[in-house]
């Protein structure tokens, strides 16, 4: 029987960004210099597959540092940490590596300036995630408070509207985050913000490679973990810019086969944690029903890449 012809629009960039690939290099170095198991506090990215993969190696995945033995390296995941966790890997005299990506780390260091001139910083960011727990965890509590919506901004408390700063959580919508960041100006014309948001350049482009493909699809298809900041805000720009279906998937498994009934034109992408082999199943099961052309739509070429820490750059790569 002829399969029915299908175009899949391929955002470009998608999937790994340099922050993750660097997190998960950085297990898979540590497993090599001090062999299993390596321990890691949290998801290292937030992706089951990639996970998995990883605890396949010897990875032990754990929430609280008192699930580690103190004789194992433990490594914090790429969206950063309370201050008080390496800290407590100190004291325990215990052997840790940050795998945190460093422009998370840029925004730490952007509060802890801000703070340190007299300055109460506001957090733009989804409360309990585990960036903005750790930018928050930067600073004693009652140093950063956090706003999720433009109403949150009308009814914060704050010590003094004259001094304040804001930052911002590395994976939000561009477009939701401007709304925000003008409410906090009309509010407190005083605040202080960075030279740009804080929306990272991998968030920033995925979102516009998805707006550049959103009005001439019949459905968005997004690879990546209901847990990942980043895949969710690629389906809220895929469903704001003009595409009626825009969905999460995280295996070829999860595709929903009689919702995209009569559809021609798909496009494809992926969160910044979500590894190309998933993005080419997801592919390879289109191809198994349609007669499959894939376009590559590219607006933007990524070339940045982040050394790991220097405690690791002894370990052939």
């Amino acid at each position: 029987m002829t399969k029915p012809p299908l175009t899949i629009h391929l955002a470009a960039p998608r999937g790994f960004c340099a922050g993750v690939d660097r997190a998960i290099k950085i297990v898979e170095m540590a497993l090599a210099k001090w062999g299993a198991p390596v321990y890691v506090r949290h998801e290292i990215v937030h992706n089951k597959f990639v996970v998995d993969g990883l605890r396949e190696k010897g990875a032990v995945f754990v929430e609280e540092l008192d699930e580690c033995p103190t004789d194992r390296p433990v490594i914090f995941s790429a969206h950063g940490v309370p201050k008080a966790v390496p800290a407590e890997a100190q004291r325990r005299e215990m052997i840790y590596v940050d795998a945190t990506c460093p422009l998370v780390s840029k925004v730490h260091i952007e509060a802890e300036r801000h703070a340190d001139a007299g300055l109460q910083i506001i957090m733009i960011g989804h409360e309990g995630h585990p960036e903005t727990v750790g930018t928050m965890g930067q600073l004693p509590d009652g140093e950063v408070l956090l706003v999720e919506t433009e109403a949150d901004v009308a009814t914060i408390d704050v010590r003094d509207p004259e001094k304040l700063a804001f930052v911002t959580q590395t994976t939000l919508s561009v477009d939701d985050t401007i709304g925000i960041v003008a409410a906090l100006n009309a509010r407190f014309p005083k605040i202080v913000g960075p030279h740009k948001e804080d929306i990272c350049y991998a968030t920033t482009n995925r979102q516009e490679a998805v707006k550049a493909i959103a009005p001439d699809v019949d459905a968005i298809l997004v690879v990546g973990a209901p847990n990942s900041s980043n895949s969710r805000r690629l389906v809220e720009v895929g469903a704001k810019n003009g595409c009626a279906y825009s969905q999460l998937v995280q295996r070829s498994g999860d595709i929903d086969w009689r919702a995209l009934d009569g559809v021609r034109i798909i496009g494809i992408t992926a969160g910044a944690s979500a590894p190309e082999v998933l993005v080419n199943e997801v592919i390879d099961a289109f191809r198994a029903r349609y007669d499959v052309t894939v376009d590559v739509v590219e607006t933007a070429v990524e070339r940045v890449n982040f050394k790991v820490p220097r405690v690791l750059r002894d370990v052939p790569v």
